[in-house]
Protein backbone atom coordinates (compact mmCIF):
# COMPACT_ATOMS: atom_id res chain seq x y z
CA UNK A 1 0.00 0.00 0.00
CA UNK A 2 1.45 3.79 -0.62
CA UNK A 3 2.73 5.59 2.14
CA UNK A 4 1.63 8.86 0.74
CA UNK A 5 -1.29 10.12 -1.13
CA UNK A 6 -1.56 10.38 -4.53
CA UNK A 7 -1.10 13.69 -6.22
CA UNK A 8 -5.03 14.14 -6.97
CA UNK A 9 -6.04 13.21 -3.44
CA UNK A 10 -3.40 15.48 -1.90
CA UNK A 11 -4.06 18.48 -3.65
CA UNK A 12 -7.96 17.96 -3.30
CA UNK A 13 -7.34 17.92 0.31
CA UNK A 14 -5.36 20.83 0.28
CA UNK A 15 -8.52 22.47 -1.33
CA UNK A 16 -10.48 21.17 1.71
CA UNK A 17 -7.76 22.55 4.43
CA UNK A 18 -7.72 25.79 3.25
CA UNK A 19 -11.33 26.33 2.54
CA UNK A 20 -12.53 24.71 5.99
CA UNK A 21 -9.34 26.13 7.91
CA UNK A 22 -10.30 29.52 10.44
CA UNK A 23 -8.18 32.52 10.28
CA UNK A 24 -5.44 32.52 12.91
CA UNK A 25 -7.03 34.41 15.98
CA UNK A 26 -4.61 37.24 17.48
CA UNK A 27 -3.89 35.10 20.69
CA UNK A 28 -1.82 33.17 17.92
CA UNK A 29 0.99 35.97 17.84
CA UNK A 30 1.57 35.81 21.88
CA UNK A 31 4.51 34.05 23.23
CA UNK A 32 5.22 30.55 21.71
CA UNK A 33 3.25 28.33 23.52
CA UNK A 34 3.50 24.06 22.52
CA UNK A 35 1.20 22.33 20.20
CA UNK A 36 -0.75 19.49 21.12
CA UNK A 37 -0.35 15.69 18.93
CA UNK A 38 -2.54 12.81 20.95
CA UNK A 39 -2.87 9.72 19.27
CA UNK A 40 -4.75 6.84 20.71
CA UNK A 41 -5.10 3.17 19.84
CA UNK A 42 -8.07 1.37 20.46
CA UNK A 43 -7.95 -2.06 22.19
CA UNK A 44 -4.23 -1.70 22.33
CA UNK A 45 -3.52 -3.82 25.71
CA UNK A 46 -0.85 -2.52 28.24
CA UNK A 47 2.07 -5.52 27.02
CA UNK A 48 1.49 -5.07 23.46
CA UNK A 49 4.58 -2.90 22.76
CA UNK A 50 7.88 -3.83 22.44
CA UNK A 51 9.00 -1.08 25.28
CA UNK A 52 6.54 -3.02 27.62
CA UNK A 53 8.04 -6.05 27.28
CA UNK A 54 6.70 -8.30 24.07
CA UNK A 55 8.60 -10.64 23.31
CA UNK A 56 7.69 -10.40 19.41
CA UNK A 57 5.68 -7.57 18.25
CA UNK A 58 8.31 -5.10 16.64
CA UNK A 59 7.30 -1.22 17.63
CA UNK A 60 10.36 0.34 16.76
CA UNK A 61 8.62 4.15 16.27
CA UNK A 62 7.03 3.87 19.98
CA UNK A 63 10.28 2.41 21.10
CA UNK A 64 12.02 5.72 19.86
CA UNK A 65 9.20 7.98 21.17
CA UNK A 66 9.22 6.39 25.21
CA UNK A 67 13.23 6.43 24.81
CA UNK A 68 12.64 10.47 23.88
CA UNK A 69 10.04 11.03 26.72
CA UNK A 70 8.53 9.24 29.28
CA UNK A 71 7.11 5.77 29.45
CA UNK A 72 4.37 5.70 32.28
CA UNK A 73 4.57 1.94 33.89
CA UNK A 74 0.66 3.28 35.59
CA UNK A 75 -1.07 5.17 33.00
CA UNK A 76 -4.86 4.72 33.05
CA UNK A 77 -7.77 4.92 30.54
CA UNK A 78 -10.92 6.95 31.69
CA UNK A 79 -13.16 3.48 31.56
CA UNK A 80 -12.64 -0.46 30.31
CA UNK A 81 -14.30 0.49 27.35
CA UNK A 82 -14.23 2.68 24.34
CA UNK A 83 -16.91 5.19 24.06
CA UNK A 84 -16.54 6.39 27.73
CA UNK A 85 -12.66 6.46 27.70
CA UNK A 86 -12.59 8.93 24.89
CA UNK A 87 -15.40 11.08 26.22
CA UNK A 88 -13.08 11.12 29.69
CA UNK A 89 -10.36 12.25 27.42
CA UNK A 90 -12.06 15.31 25.93
CA UNK A 91 -13.43 16.04 28.92
CA UNK A 92 -10.87 15.87 31.50
CA UNK A 93 -14.16 14.54 33.90
CA UNK A 94 -15.37 10.71 34.53
CA UNK A 95 -17.73 10.21 31.73
CA UNK A 96 -20.75 9.13 33.94
CA UNK A 97 -21.07 13.02 34.38
CA UNK A 98 -21.29 13.21 30.81
CA UNK A 99 -23.72 10.20 30.55
CA UNK A 100 -21.53 8.10 28.63
CA UNK A 101 -21.81 5.09 30.44
CA UNK A 102 -20.79 2.22 27.73
CA UNK A 103 -19.83 1.94 24.08
CA UNK A 104 -22.22 3.99 21.87
CA UNK A 105 -23.91 2.10 19.14
CA UNK A 106 -24.85 3.66 15.97
CA UNK A 107 -28.46 4.00 15.46
CA UNK A 108 -30.12 6.32 12.60
CA UNK A 109 -31.94 9.34 13.08
CA UNK A 110 -35.30 8.19 12.81
CA UNK A 111 -33.97 5.33 15.44
CA UNK A 112 -32.79 7.38 18.24
CA UNK A 113 -35.53 7.14 20.60
CA UNK A 114 -36.26 3.28 20.41
CA UNK A 115 -33.59 2.57 22.99
CA UNK A 116 -32.39 5.14 25.64
CA UNK A 117 -29.12 4.25 24.83
CA UNK A 118 -29.27 5.14 20.95
CA UNK A 119 -29.76 8.57 22.76
CA UNK A 120 -26.79 8.31 24.15
CA UNK A 121 -23.69 11.03 22.77
CA UNK A 122 -21.19 14.17 24.03
CA UNK A 123 -23.37 16.67 24.83
CA UNK A 124 -23.09 20.35 23.23
CA UNK A 125 -22.57 21.64 27.29
CA UNK A 126 -20.12 19.74 28.21
CA UNK A 127 -16.43 22.14 28.07
CA UNK A 128 -14.15 19.55 25.55
CA UNK A 129 -10.31 19.75 25.25
CA UNK A 130 -10.09 20.89 21.47
CA UNK A 131 -13.24 23.62 22.16
CA UNK A 132 -11.51 25.08 25.18
CA UNK A 133 -7.92 24.43 23.27
CA UNK A 134 -9.60 26.59 20.16
CA UNK A 135 -10.96 29.47 22.65
CA UNK A 136 -7.32 30.11 23.35
CA UNK A 137 -6.04 30.40 19.93
CA UNK A 138 -5.53 26.98 18.84
CA UNK A 139 -6.07 25.23 15.58
CA UNK A 140 -7.53 21.69 16.15
CA UNK A 141 -8.01 18.38 13.94
CA UNK A 142 -9.35 15.37 14.33
CA UNK A 143 -8.32 12.43 11.99
CA UNK A 144 -9.82 8.75 13.32
CA UNK A 145 -12.49 6.77 15.79
CA UNK A 146 -14.76 9.44 17.26
CA UNK A 147 -16.96 7.24 19.09
CA UNK A 148 -18.82 9.93 21.17
CA UNK A 149 -22.61 9.40 19.95
CA UNK A 150 -25.13 7.27 18.24
CA UNK A 151 -26.62 9.33 15.16
CA UNK A 152 -23.05 9.76 13.40
CA UNK A 153 -22.89 12.76 10.78
CA UNK A 154 -26.73 13.81 11.09
CA UNK A 155 -28.09 16.95 12.76
CA UNK A 156 -29.68 15.14 14.84
CA UNK A 157 -26.55 14.80 17.95
CA UNK A 158 -23.65 16.84 17.97
CA UNK A 159 -20.95 16.06 15.94
CA UNK A 160 -17.05 16.76 16.17
CA UNK A 161 -17.37 19.85 14.76
CA UNK A 162 -19.49 21.16 17.99
CA UNK A 163 -17.01 19.57 20.08
CA UNK A 164 -14.53 22.20 18.96
CA UNK A 165 -12.65 20.36 15.86
CA UNK A 166 -11.98 22.82 12.90
CA UNK A 167 -11.19 20.15 11.14
CA UNK A 168 -12.65 16.37 11.21
CA UNK A 169 -11.66 13.32 9.08
CA UNK A 170 -13.89 10.31 11.12
CA UNK A 171 -15.72 7.60 11.37
CA UNK A 172 -18.73 6.69 14.11
CA UNK A 173 -16.62 3.38 14.95
CA UNK A 174 -14.75 1.01 13.20
CA UNK A 175 -13.75 1.52 10.03
CA UNK A 176 -15.73 -0.49 8.12
CA UNK A 177 -15.72 -2.89 6.50
CA UNK A 178 -12.40 -3.91 8.30
CA UNK A 179 -9.23 -1.79 8.44
CA UNK A 180 -8.33 -2.79 4.75
CA UNK A 181 -10.14 -0.31 2.16
CA UNK A 182 -12.99 1.31 4.80
CA UNK A 183 -15.51 3.10 3.06
CA UNK A 184 -17.05 4.83 6.08
CA UNK A 185 -14.63 7.53 6.75
CA UNK A 186 -16.66 10.82 6.38
CA UNK A 187 -14.55 14.62 6.33
CA UNK A 188 -16.17 17.42 8.00
CA UNK A 189 -20.00 16.48 7.13
CA UNK A 190 -19.12 14.78 3.38
CA UNK A 191 -18.98 10.91 3.09
CA UNK A 192 -15.62 10.41 1.59
CA UNK A 193 -16.27 6.82 0.50
CA UNK A 194 -14.28 3.59 -0.74
CA UNK A 195 -10.71 4.50 0.12
CA UNK A 196 -7.82 2.18 -0.80
CA UNK A 197 -5.12 1.19 2.18
CA UNK A 198 -5.21 0.61 5.75
CA UNK A 199 -7.35 2.27 8.24
CA UNK A 200 -4.03 3.80 9.96
CA UNK A 201 -2.16 4.54 7.40
CA UNK A 202 -5.66 6.78 5.65
CA UNK A 203 -5.44 8.30 9.02
CA UNK A 204 -2.15 9.25 9.61
CA UNK A 205 -2.11 10.79 5.68
CA UNK A 206 -5.03 12.74 6.56
CA UNK A 207 -2.97 14.33 9.36
CA UNK A 208 -0.40 14.54 7.80
CA UNK A 209 -1.78 16.45 5.05
CA UNK A 210 -3.47 18.70 7.96
CA UNK A 211 -0.53 19.28 9.43
CA UNK A 212 1.40 20.63 6.10
CA UNK A 213 -1.53 22.77 4.95
CA UNK A 214 -1.96 24.55 8.47
CA UNK A 215 2.07 24.97 8.70
CA UNK A 216 1.82 26.65 5.80
CA UNK A 217 -0.66 28.29 6.02
CA UNK A 218 -0.04 29.49 9.77
CA UNK A 219 2.80 28.41 11.36
CA UNK A 220 2.83 31.02 14.06
CA UNK A 221 -0.87 29.05 15.04
CA UNK A 222 -0.31 26.57 17.52
CA UNK A 223 -2.55 23.21 17.26
CA UNK A 224 -3.83 20.44 19.02
CA UNK A 225 -4.37 17.36 16.58
CA UNK A 226 -6.26 14.37 17.77
CA UNK A 227 -5.21 11.38 15.91
CA UNK A 228 -7.59 8.62 17.16
CA UNK A 229 -6.25 4.83 15.40
CA UNK A 230 -8.29 2.33 14.71
CA UNK A 231 -6.17 -0.44 15.02
CA UNK A 232 -6.02 -3.04 17.12
CA UNK A 233 -9.60 -3.12 17.44
CA UNK A 234 -11.21 -5.95 15.40
CA UNK A 235 -12.02 -6.50 12.43
CA UNK A 236 -8.42 -6.84 12.24
CA UNK A 237 -6.51 -6.58 8.51
CA UNK A 238 -2.88 -6.16 7.95
CA UNK A 239 -0.67 -5.83 5.25
CA UNK A 240 0.17 -9.02 3.43
CA UNK A 241 4.09 -8.11 3.91
CA UNK A 242 4.10 -7.34 7.81
CA UNK A 243 2.39 -10.49 8.57
CA UNK A 244 4.38 -13.12 6.95
CA UNK A 245 7.60 -11.40 8.72
CA UNK A 246 5.41 -13.12 12.17
CA UNK A 247 4.80 -16.51 10.39
CA UNK A 248 7.63 -18.17 13.03
CA UNK A 249 6.67 -16.15 16.10
CA UNK A 250 3.01 -16.27 16.33
CA UNK A 251 0.93 -18.95 17.06
CA UNK A 252 -1.67 -19.06 14.68
CA UNK A 253 -2.06 -17.19 11.39
CA UNK A 254 -4.44 -14.94 13.03
CA UNK A 255 -1.98 -14.06 15.54
CA UNK A 256 0.25 -12.95 13.33
CA UNK A 257 -2.55 -10.57 11.82
CA UNK A 258 -2.98 -9.38 15.28
CA UNK A 259 1.18 -8.76 15.34
CA UNK A 260 1.03 -6.93 11.81
CA UNK A 261 -1.15 -4.72 13.15
CA UNK A 262 0.14 -3.22 15.71
CA UNK A 263 3.34 -2.85 14.07
CA UNK A 264 1.43 -1.34 11.28
CA UNK A 265 0.03 1.68 13.42
CA UNK A 266 3.63 1.89 14.83
CA UNK A 267 4.52 2.45 11.28
CA UNK A 268 1.70 5.14 11.09
CA UNK A 269 3.15 6.96 14.28
CA UNK A 270 6.13 6.77 12.69
CA UNK A 271 5.11 8.88 9.76
CA UNK A 272 3.49 11.19 12.14
CA UNK A 273 6.45 11.68 13.88
CA UNK A 274 8.36 12.25 10.66
CA UNK A 275 6.38 14.64 9.72
CA UNK A 276 6.38 16.37 12.54
CA UNK A 277 10.84 16.52 12.10
CA UNK A 278 10.07 17.72 8.32
CA UNK A 279 7.95 20.83 9.46
CA UNK A 280 10.17 21.40 12.14
CA UNK A 281 7.63 20.79 14.93
CA UNK A 282 8.75 18.26 17.34
CA UNK A 283 10.68 20.59 20.10
CA UNK A 284 7.75 22.51 20.27
CA UNK A 285 4.94 19.71 20.23
CA UNK A 286 3.58 18.01 22.73
CA UNK A 287 3.22 14.42 21.88
CA UNK A 288 1.00 11.86 24.07
CA UNK A 289 0.58 8.19 22.81
CA UNK A 290 -1.82 5.84 24.73
CA UNK A 291 -4.78 3.07 24.40
CA UNK A 292 -8.82 4.05 25.21
CA UNK A 293 -8.68 0.84 27.40
CA UNK A 294 -6.94 -2.60 27.70
CA UNK A 295 -7.00 -5.69 25.24
CA UNK A 296 -10.45 -7.38 23.60
CA UNK A 297 -10.40 -11.07 24.89
CA UNK A 298 -9.81 -13.93 21.98
CA UNK A 299 -13.30 -15.03 20.67
CA UNK A 300 -15.20 -12.99 23.17
CA UNK A 301 -17.76 -12.52 20.28
CA UNK A 302 -17.56 -14.00 16.72
CA UNK A 303 -15.59 -11.11 14.98
CA UNK A 304 -12.59 -11.18 18.04
CA UNK A 305 -10.86 -14.09 16.79
CA UNK A 306 -7.77 -11.98 16.20
CA UNK A 307 -8.31 -10.12 19.62
CA UNK A 308 -4.66 -11.32 20.62
CA UNK A 309 -3.62 -8.17 22.93
CA UNK A 310 -2.12 -8.65 26.23
CA UNK A 311 -2.68 -7.08 29.30
CA UNK A 312 0.74 -7.88 30.67
CA UNK A 313 0.93 -8.79 34.27
CA UNK A 314 -2.26 -7.36 35.29
CA UNK A 315 -5.36 -9.02 35.56
CA UNK A 316 -8.59 -8.78 33.51
CA UNK A 317 -8.80 -7.47 29.94
CA UNK A 318 -11.44 -4.42 28.15
CA UNK A 319 -14.74 -4.49 30.28
CA UNK A 320 -12.54 -5.05 33.70
CA UNK A 321 -12.63 -2.88 36.09
CA UNK A 322 -9.40 -4.83 37.33
CA UNK A 323 -6.25 -3.41 36.15
CA UNK A 324 -5.71 -4.93 33.02
CA UNK A 325 -9.40 -3.19 31.49
CA UNK A 326 -7.97 0.58 32.37
CA UNK A 327 -4.17 0.35 32.28
CA UNK A 328 -3.18 0.78 29.38
CA UNK A 329 0.60 1.71 27.89
CA UNK A 330 1.30 5.91 28.59
CA UNK A 331 4.08 7.78 26.89
CA UNK A 332 4.45 11.41 26.77
CA UNK A 333 7.81 13.27 24.87
CA UNK A 334 8.16 17.02 24.69
CA UNK A 335 11.74 17.59 23.79
CA UNK A 336 13.90 20.34 26.44
CA UNK A 337 11.00 20.07 28.53
CA UNK A 338 10.06 16.45 29.40
CA UNK A 339 13.16 14.46 30.94
CA UNK A 340 13.71 12.06 28.42
CA UNK A 341 14.33 8.39 28.86
CA UNK A 342 12.53 8.27 32.35
CA UNK A 343 10.28 5.33 33.06
CA UNK A 344 7.82 6.28 35.74
CA UNK A 345 5.22 4.37 37.86
CA UNK A 346 3.43 7.89 39.04
CA UNK A 347 0.22 7.08 38.04
CA UNK A 348 -0.90 9.52 35.28
CA UNK A 349 -4.68 9.34 33.66
CA UNK A 350 -6.00 10.53 30.15
CA UNK A 351 -8.18 12.66 32.58
CA UNK A 352 -4.91 14.43 32.96
CA UNK A 353 -4.98 15.52 29.53
CA UNK A 354 -7.20 18.66 29.53
CA UNK A 355 -6.09 20.17 33.08
CA UNK A 356 -2.32 20.25 31.56
CA UNK A 357 -2.84 20.98 27.87
CA UNK A 358 -5.65 23.63 29.41
CA UNK A 359 -2.33 25.01 31.95
CA UNK A 360 0.67 24.85 28.79
CA UNK A 361 -1.97 27.15 26.52
CA UNK A 362 -3.09 29.19 29.21
CA UNK A 363 -6.18 28.78 27.99
CA UNK A 364 -8.91 29.25 31.11
CA UNK A 365 -11.15 26.63 32.59
CA UNK A 366 -14.31 28.10 33.88
CA UNK A 367 -14.66 28.91 37.50
CA UNK A 368 -16.28 26.10 39.33
CA UNK A 369 -15.90 23.49 36.35
CA UNK A 370 -15.44 20.18 38.06
CA UNK A 371 -12.37 18.15 36.75
CA UNK A 372 -11.45 14.82 37.61
CA UNK A 373 -7.78 15.06 35.95
CA UNK A 374 -4.93 16.81 37.54
CA UNK A 375 -2.31 18.60 35.77
CA UNK A 376 0.44 16.18 35.04
CA UNK A 377 3.56 19.25 35.06
CA UNK A 378 4.85 18.41 37.89
CA UNK A 379 6.00 14.67 36.66
CA UNK A 380 7.99 16.13 33.30
CA UNK A 381 10.99 15.24 34.94
CA UNK A 382 9.87 11.57 35.98
CA UNK A 383 9.00 12.45 39.43
CA UNK A 384 5.93 12.22 41.71
CA UNK A 385 2.41 14.07 40.26
CA UNK A 386 0.24 15.18 43.43
CA UNK A 387 -3.12 14.64 43.21
CA UNK A 388 -6.06 15.87 44.67
CA UNK A 389 -8.58 12.99 44.71
CA UNK A 390 -7.70 9.11 43.70
CA UNK A 391 -8.59 8.11 40.34
CA UNK A 392 -12.38 6.96 40.11
CA UNK A 393 -14.11 4.17 37.81
CA UNK A 394 -17.52 3.55 38.07
CA UNK A 395 -18.93 0.91 34.62
CA UNK A 396 -22.14 -0.75 34.95
CA UNK A 397 -21.70 -2.60 32.71
CA UNK A 398 -18.76 -5.01 33.89
CA UNK A 399 -17.58 -8.45 33.61
CA UNK A 400 -15.74 -9.00 36.71
CA UNK A 401 -18.34 -9.00 39.48
CA UNK A 402 -16.68 -5.44 41.10
CA UNK A 403 -17.86 -2.52 39.15
CA UNK A 404 -16.40 0.32 41.12
CA UNK A 405 -12.33 0.71 41.20
CA UNK A 406 -10.22 2.95 43.17
CA UNK A 407 -6.65 3.88 42.70
CA UNK A 408 -4.75 5.85 45.28
CA UNK A 409 -0.99 6.39 45.20
CA UNK A 410 0.16 2.16 45.31
CA UNK A 411 -3.22 1.33 46.50
CA UNK A 412 -6.34 -0.37 44.32
CA UNK A 413 -9.73 -0.83 45.96
CA UNK A 414 -12.23 -2.75 44.33
CA UNK A 415 -15.99 -2.79 45.47
CA UNK A 416 -19.13 -4.82 44.24
CA UNK A 417 -22.80 -2.54 44.61
CA UNK A 418 -25.46 -3.56 46.79
CA UNK A 419 -23.65 -7.16 46.49
CA UNK A 420 -23.59 -7.94 43.27
CA UNK A 421 -27.43 -7.33 42.86
CA UNK A 422 -27.95 -4.46 41.28
CA UNK A 423 -28.33 -5.20 37.76
CA UNK A 424 -26.53 -4.74 34.86
CA UNK A 425 -27.10 -1.08 32.89
CA UNK A 426 -25.38 0.17 29.70
CA UNK A 427 -27.29 3.02 30.37
CA UNK A 428 -28.72 5.18 33.06
CA UNK A 429 -31.97 6.64 32.41
CA UNK A 430 -34.45 8.00 34.55
CA UNK A 431 -35.89 4.46 34.73
CA UNK A 432 -32.55 3.00 36.40
CA UNK A 433 -31.00 6.43 37.96
CA UNK A 434 -33.01 5.86 41.24
CA UNK A 435 -31.78 2.27 41.69
CA UNK A 436 -28.10 3.21 40.62
CA UNK A 437 -28.47 6.53 43.28
CA UNK A 438 -29.50 4.37 46.21
CA UNK A 439 -26.93 1.16 45.57
CA UNK A 440 -24.16 0.64 48.06
CA UNK A 441 -21.09 -0.02 47.49
CA UNK A 442 -19.82 -3.82 49.35
CA UNK A 443 -17.38 -6.61 49.27
CA UNK A 444 -14.26 -4.31 49.47
CA UNK A 445 -11.01 -5.88 47.90
CA UNK A 446 -7.46 -4.26 48.37
CA UNK A 447 -4.52 -4.58 46.69
CA UNK A 448 -1.16 -2.93 46.98
CA UNK A 449 -0.09 -2.38 43.27
CA UNK A 450 3.41 -2.01 43.95
CA UNK A 451 4.27 -5.47 44.56
CA UNK A 452 0.85 -7.17 43.02
CA UNK A 453 0.19 -6.09 39.84
CA UNK A 454 -2.00 -9.25 39.11
CA UNK A 455 -3.97 -8.05 42.02
CA UNK A 456 -3.89 -11.66 43.51
CA UNK A 457 -3.24 -11.05 47.13
CA UNK A 458 -6.39 -9.36 48.64
CA UNK A 459 -5.35 -7.46 51.73
CA UNK A 460 -8.73 -6.17 52.98
CA UNK A 461 -8.39 -8.28 56.12
CA UNK A 462 -4.84 -7.65 57.42
CA UNK A 463 -5.16 -3.59 56.69
CA UNK A 464 -8.22 -2.56 58.33
CA UNK A 465 -6.64 1.37 58.93
CA UNK A 466 -5.63 1.37 55.29
CA UNK A 467 -9.35 -0.16 54.06
CA UNK A 468 -11.48 2.07 55.90
CA UNK A 469 -9.71 4.99 54.92
CA UNK A 470 -10.26 4.15 50.94
CA UNK A 471 -13.16 2.90 51.94
CA UNK A 472 -14.27 6.65 52.98
CA UNK A 473 -12.32 8.16 49.81
CA UNK A 474 -14.72 5.82 47.69
CA UNK A 475 -17.88 6.39 49.11
CA UNK A 476 -17.79 10.38 49.05
CA UNK A 477 -15.97 10.19 45.14
CA UNK A 478 -19.26 7.49 44.25
CA UNK A 479 -22.27 9.48 46.03
CA UNK A 480 -20.46 12.93 44.42
CA UNK A 481 -20.57 11.12 40.95
CA UNK A 482 -23.88 9.40 41.46
CA UNK A 483 -25.32 13.06 42.46
CA UNK A 484 -23.87 14.51 39.35
CA UNK A 485 -24.47 12.37 36.71
CA UNK A 486 -26.21 13.27 33.44
CA UNK A 487 -29.08 10.88 33.09
CA UNK A 488 -31.00 10.44 29.55
CA UNK A 489 -34.91 10.20 29.64
CA UNK A 490 -36.43 7.02 29.04
CA UNK A 491 -36.98 5.24 25.77
CA UNK A 492 -40.80 5.47 25.41
CA UNK A 493 -42.96 2.34 25.63
CA UNK A 494 -44.07 1.80 22.06
CA UNK A 495 -47.64 -0.20 22.49
CA UNK A 496 -47.80 -3.21 20.06
CA UNK A 497 -49.81 -2.23 17.16
CA UNK A 498 -53.35 -4.21 16.91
Amino acid sequence: MPRSLPAFTAALLALVFTAAAPAAPAAASTAPRPNFLVILCDDLGWGDLASYGHPHIRTPHLDALARRGIRFTDAYSAAPVCSPSRVGLLTGRSPNRAGVFDWIPAAKPDAATAQSRHLTHLRREELTLPALLRSAGYATALAGKWHANAVFNHAAQPQPGDAGFDHWFATQNNAGPSHANPNNFVRNGTPVGPQTGFSCDLVAAEADAWLTQHTTRSRAQPFFLYVAFHEPHEPVASPADLVETYRSAARTPDEAQYFANVTNMDRAVGRLLATLDRLGLADSTVVYFSSDNGPETLSRYPGARRSYGTPGPHRGMKLWTTEAGVRVPGILRWPGHVAAGKVSSAPVSSLDLLPTFAALAGAKIPAGRKLDGTDLRPGFSGGPIPRAQPLFWVYYNALNEHRAALRDGPWKLLARLDGGRLPVFANIDTASAPAVRAARLTDFSLYRLTDDPGETRDLAATEPARLQELTAKMESLHRELVTTMHVWPAAPVVSPQP
